[in-house]
């Protein structure tokens, strides 16, 4: 039995989640909890009033669920991951708990609209993408699929930008999310975990006559621990996702507050609560990579003391940690965990090195998010000597240890050994945390087939030639509960209509749907629910843009972080390509282009990117002889809350990276659950898509991986498209000659150089004359409104696939060994 079971446990009535409960429950907590009655309280505080509601709701079973966890000593899951993008919690808890219509009952009878305090609730936007999106996913499905799981990051005080747009320009604004507090957090100031930097090593021979070392004379900070339940769907399980924030090790120096310098009293302390103030620092200056380096240590160091922690109130060894704990490493940020649990197992506890590493390699497992080479995450080793000097050494070790193997087993083999090490020796010394991550897990996984097999042809090639099956696959989904129960409820009401509820949980039975794509009467409820989200989304940009759109043309979406890889610019030359034709006369289908995404603030040509796209904007709208055919609509801000609107009202699903470049993508997911019809390359998820919904309910173009890779080899010359393709030349001309820009001709220079003199780097030149055929083909299908539909129909049947529940599922069984608790 373990230690917490033999406390005893205060029992009580569980809270009653009818409508006439909760509106006895909403006025108290009005009361008791906010300090409002009704006559004053205003929107925000009726919010957190519900929030309260919900919250005590869902703490009896989260209670439940973590004495289950302790009762039974159960193998448990921990995702280490920098980024959460979790988005608004109030609509996903009532929906996970089936409250949502007792509290909407509940609350209209005291006068207050629920979806306007949803609207009151700040984003979570602690995440920068899909990365922290798919966390936020694979949480919610560990808790419906009722495994142990738990989430671990960073408690950042301020989340990704609030991005505005100004003169057509993204300007970055603070996410001070946490500006009126957090209803769902636990703050436990208990839980408290000390982190170290800098300081020296120094090493000693102990009674044994073993060489041991001391990590000394260092830079203290404090971790505190907040807690937020999230609940599965359909379950009495609510897992925990604890992230962590920064406190100096001492409030302040008291002997300078004496002296009088208060400002210089509190130096030490703000410092090192700037460890968790942001979200992402920029990291071109010196000071900003070092930040970064330190964010990773600080919630890995942390996370792994809790982990361990609780491992030992059950165990007086560390020879079951593989059988108990088992930690998922989300991108490389987290790697540096695997050093660090050496330093743990080896300084601290004393263990040989051998055993400490044959247990932390079955501990860890790794998924990769990319296949650049660029974006695989190194640091200087200098940088690393001062910041972390003893995990350098662990390091060093590690990377000595393993090059022996390979030398062993491919003796001669001096190039292999320079690609296979985690130093990387070429132009100054740096750390290869992909590498270090690969080493030190007993699997690496890619996150779409298509996106593993090149990671075994490519980057990983000699990884996966000296591990055969540690690499494996496992495609990336969504959850349901969010992407359609919740964000497109009369979507949500017709299927169940039809099919029952039970597709929430098990999405494969959305198959049942296929039959239905025959169904006059089906094809018209369903067409008819996407012209409804289509008013709802023109409305958001006339609110937000002050531009009218037609809810009748097609809702051609690109939602999406802004990066020249996922090839936003290749889009807006398509929308220029109409543009011209329309201006000489041309029919076309009436076309609304909508993009929403933020760019990194130290990422000048994706910036410049948002630029074109609103100063194209700004020309087509107010263009008369367009005539309302062609609209172009850059949505700010975008984030989770708004892609809830945007997604349930789009037509066209723009997945146009350059073949070989995205991982896996999931908007192309949310996008086709939702049924849009996806025009895409053979990329990342856009291939299983392709293969679940039917080659003919999905829009193909483009080079394929072979071919990018056969047209760099033989020497790519975009040049030759320019000077091919009329088409293009006069797209480009006029980007280039100040079209866009009169006031400043060469604005959009950088963009030009790009594609025409600095070897277009993704091919958009190459791919350009295939998307416009392409595109020629959506419009054909566009016109058949009853075949699009057909198409629409079989795609939502079809998206069984990419559900969460089904890649975590997949994880569960084949990497991390870890069971659903039984009668949860």
């Amino acid at each position: 039995m373990s230690v917490n079971s033999k406390k005893a446990i205060v029992h009580h009535v569980e809270k009653a989640c009818d409508s006439g409960s909760i509106k006895n429950a909403l006025s108290e907590r009005l009361t008791y909890a906010v300090g409002k009655d009704s006559i004053t309280a205003t929107e925000r505080d009726w919010f957190f009033t519900a929030a309260y509601v919900v919250r005590d709701r869902l703490i009896d079973r989260w209670m439940e669920t973590m004495r289950a966890y302790y009762d039974n000593d159960v193998k448990r899951i921990y995702y280490f991951s920098m980024e959460f993008l979790m988005g608004r919690s109030l609509m996903n808890s009532l929906h996970n708990l089936e409250l949502d219509q007792p509290t909407l009952k509940a609350l209209q009878e005291l006068g207050v609209d629920l979806e306007r305090l949803r609207d009151v609730e700040y984003d979570a936007a602690l995440g920068n993408g899909g990365l922290g999106r798919l966390a936020a996913c694979f949480l919610d499905s560990m808790a419906t699929l009722n495994l142990p799981g738990y989430g671990y990051g960073i408690r950042y005080e301020y989340g990704m930008f609030q991005q505005r747009i100004e003169s057509g320009r993204q300007v970055e604004h603070p996410d001070n999310w946490l500006r009126y507090g957090n209803p769902w957090e636990f703050s436990r100031p208990e839980v408290l975990y000390q982190v170290k930097f800098h300081g020296r090593v120094t090493e000693y021979t102990d009674d044994k006559g073993i060489a041991r070392y001391q990590w000394m004379d260092t830079d203290d900070v404090m971790a505190m621990a907040h807690d937020t339940p999230i609940p599965g769907y359909g379950t009495r399980t609510v897992n925990n996702m604890r992230l962590w924030a920064a406190k100096s090790s001492r409030d302040f120096d008291l002997g300078y507050f004496n002296q009088g310098n208060y400002i210089k009293a509190v130096e030490d302390k703000d410092r090192s609560e700037n460890l968790s103030k942001v979200l992402y620092p920029n990291d071109s200056t010196q000071m900003g990579h070092e930040l970064r380096l330190k964010q990773q240590y600080f919630f890995t160091c942390a996370s792994l003391q809790d982990i361990l922690t609780r491992y030992l109130k059950d165990h007086d060894n560390f020879d079951a940690l593989p059988d108990k704990v088992a930690i998922q490493l989300n991108d490389t940020h987290p790697a540096i965990s695997i050093a660090e649990l050496m330093r743990v197992l080896v300084d601290l506890h004393h263990l040989p090195w051998e055993k400490a590493w044959d247990i932390t390699v079955r501990t860890f497992s790794y998924t990769n998010h990319t296949l650049m080479p660029e974006a695989l995450e190194t640091w200087p080793v200098g940088m690393f000597e001062s910041i972390l000097p003893r995990h350098l050494q662990i390091i060093y070790e590690i990377n000595y240890r393993f090059l022996k193997e390979v030398q062993h087993k491919f003796p001669g083999d001096n190039d292999l050994l320079r690609r296979m090490s985690i130093i990387a020796e070429d132009g100054g010394k740096r750390i290869r945390m992909a590498h270090l991550a690969t080493v030190g897990s007993h699997k690496v996984n890619g996150v779409a087939a298509i996106h593993t097999q090149l990671m075994k042809q490519t980057i990983f090639a000699d990884f996966d030639h000296f591990y055969p099956g540690k690499i494996v696959n496992m495609t990336n989904g969504i959850t349901p509960r969010r992407w359609l129960n919740q964000s497109n409820p009369p979507l949500t009401e017709l299927i169940s209509s039809r099919i029952g509820k039970d597709w929430i949980r098990d999405l494969g039975q959305l198959n049942k749907l296929v039959p239905l794509a025959e169904d006059k009467t089906f094809r018209q409820r369903f067409a008819d629910i996407k012209r409804a989200n289509k008013v709802h989304l023109a409305g958001l940009i006339k609110r937000k843009l002050d531009l009218d759109v037609s809810v009748d043309s097609l809702f051609d979406v690109q939602i999406k972080r802004i990066h020249e890889y996922k090839r936003q610019l290749l889009n807006v030359l398509h929308i220029i390509t109409l543009y011209n034709r329309i201006r000489r006369g041309g029919e076309c289908v009436p076309r609304t282009v909508i993009f929403g995404g933020k760019a990194a603030p130290g990422y000048a040509v994706a910036k410049l990117i948002i630029k074109l796209i609103n100063d194209v904007a700004d020309t087509v709208n107010n263009d008369p002889q367009v005539g309302g055919r062609l609209k172009v609509a850059f949505i700010p801000n975008y984030d989770v809350s708004s892609a809830e609107f945007i997604v349930p009202a789009a037509d066209l699903s723009e997945q146009i990276s350059t073949a070989g470049t995205e991982a896996s993508g999931t908007g192309n997911m949310k996008l086709a659950l939702n049924g849009a019809l996806t025009i895409g390359t053979l990329d990342g998820a856009n291939v299983e898509i392709g293969e679940e919904v039917g080659r003919d309910n999905i829009f193909i173009f483009g080079l394929t991986t072979d071919e990018v890779a056969s047209l760099q080899a033989e020497g790519y010359q975009p040049l030759d498209y320019y000077n091919a393709n009329a088409e293009l030349r006069e797209v480009l001309n006029m980007i280039g000659s100040g079209f866009f820009s009169p006031r400043q001709p060469d604005r959009f220079k950088p963009i030009l150089d790009n594609l025409l003199q600095n070897g277009d780097k993704y091919l958009l030149l190459a791919d350009y004359a295939a998307y416009i055929a392409c595109q020629g083909e959506v419009e054909a299908a566009y016109r058949n409104q009853d075949v699009w539909v057909k198409k629409t129909i079989l795609n939502v049947a079809n998206m069984g696939k990419f559900s969460s529940d089904r890649t975590i599922a997949q994880y569960a069984k084949e990497i991390w060994g870890v069971k659903p608790i039984a009668g949860k």
